[in-house]
């Protein structure tokens, strides 16, 4: 193909993008427990906090798609709801493929960042380790074993998650450009909700422990771990169905929320760069 493409190719690449497929996914997903506070304060209007406090992670391996070559990915969630309809909020997504990050940020809002993710599965064993830059902000620990996951916590997990439900499983974005000027968002931010699919072949629980380091760009540190509920590990294969829209937002209110496809360090001022420059001998000398 070209640049510029044919009809035939456009109703190729249309069909293309209806469904994203994802064979044989490897997947380390972590609930935990977090405060009612921090997720009030993190969840941009027009979302509501769940009934309860549920923060969740997770780190993946994606062997074949129909979209590009293999890539790993994370993310980091909060359960939440709009107007009654329970999903969960994407607050980060780190991926290390570039068609992976322009596709889920351009179609449907991801907030996704070039990462390095580390992803290995030994005997009874399953890890994850996400930083940016060399700093770490995201690990996870988890040892297969099904009774280090209660019988109502697994219960409340599969219910979220729709493990083989065709209608799939919400999650809420949030889709917005910042205007070339400088001056605001481009168009009223829109409340995306998608929904995924996930079949697993293989699903085993397992407890356990997860560490998020405090990193400035990548501040997951931010949702705190009252307790972790626990661990699950699947493999199969997975679909990413088309999103839809189901709200403008007021861009006013949205504008402090709108980060997190960013490193807000690099976007300092000039002059405060040199301020920090010229600070910082007389800091480390301190």
């Amino acid at each position: 193909m070209g640049f510029v493409k044919t009809p035939e190719e456009m109703v190729r690449l249309s069909a293309g993008q209806q469904k994203l497929e994802f064979y044989e996914a490897q997947m380390l997903f972590v609930f935990w427990e977090t405060k009612p506070e921090i997720v009030a304060r993190l969840l941009p209007p027009p979302l509501e906090p769940s009934p309860y406090p549920l923060a969740a992670a997770f780190v993946a391996y994606y062997p074949k798609t129909n979209f590009g070559p293999p890539y790993h990915e994370g993310a980091l969630c909060l359960g939440a709801q709009f107007q009654g309809v329970p999903g969960n909020y994407c607050i980060a997504m780190p991926v290390t493929g570039d068609m992976a990050m322009a596709c889920g940020r351009e179609k449907y809002g991801y907030p996704k960042k070039m990462a390095q993710i580390e992803f290995e599965q030994k005997g009874g064993v399953v890890s994850g380790r996400i930083s940016r830059h060399g700093t770490p902000f995201f690990e996870i620990d988890a040892r297969l074993n099904r009774d280090g996951v209660e019988e109502p916590v697994r219960a409340m997990i599969q219910a979220g998650m729709a493990f083989n439900d065709e209608a799939g499983s919400p999650v809420y974005l949030f889709k917005h450009f910042l205007s070339p000027g400088a001056t605001g968002f481009d168009y009223p931010p829109r409340l995306v909700r998608q929904r995924n699919v996930l079949r697993p072949a293989t699903l085993q629980w397992a407890d356990a422990k997860v560490s998020l380091p405090r990193a400035e760009c990548d501040p997951w540190h931010e949702v705190e771990v009252v307790r972790v509920l626990g661990s699950v590990y699947m493999v199969g294969n997975n679909t990413m169905l088309d999103g839809e829209v189901v709200a403008e937002v007021d861009a006013a209110a949205f504008m402090p929320y709108a980060w997190s496809k960013w490193d807000p360090e690099q976007l300092r001022l000039p002059q405060e760069r040199r301020l920090s420059k010229a600070n910082r001998p007389q800091m480390d000398a301190a």
